[in-house]
């Protein structure tokens, strides 16, 4: 089985958390996601997610030295391992490359969506959280 390694922006604004739907043609077609992608040979994850934000939605993100989850998930095509990290929007406004469309969301409204399985844990522990997103309050006031 492929092991495959990807990192996955939560991007924090205003007390809300943007979501990113997955194309209709792609692997896991229309389910939802934290942006990022796969980490290139050389990289770090922190790097491969810097990176993979500025191309997908064509924004510059901070992200926390730390990561906020780790998740295994094994599909038909590989085992995805993600690692999650809490982020910050710096310049920019999402725009649409690859994924359908994207959404800002409560914590508490995250289950309204459909995700993909690796991103369930990560979803999860922020609902878990609720409205208090005061375990960030400096990430949130920025």
């Amino acid at each position: 089985m492929k092991d495959i390694h990807v990192v996955g922006a939560i991007i924090i604004e205003n007390g809300k958390i943007l979501c990113a739907q997955r194309g209709s043609e792609k692997s896991l077609p229309d389910l939802w996601e934290f942006p990022g992608g796969k980490i290139e040979e050389g990289e770090s994850s922190q790097e491969a997610l810097l990176r993979e934000i500025k191309e997908e939605l064509l924004i510059e993100v901070e992200a926390e030295s730390e990561y906020f989850d780790l998740t295994s998930y094994r599909y038909d095509f590989g085992t995805v391992h993600l690692t999650t990290y809490l982020c910050i929007l710096k310049k920019g406004r999402p725009r649409l490359t690859e994924h359908k469309q994207v959404k800002w969301l409560k914590p508490d409204e995250l289950h309204t969506l459909t995700w993909a399985p690796a991103d369930v844990p990560a979803v999860d522990k922020l609902r878990n959280k609720g409205d208090d997103l005061g375990w960030k309050t400096s990430w949130l006031s920025r």
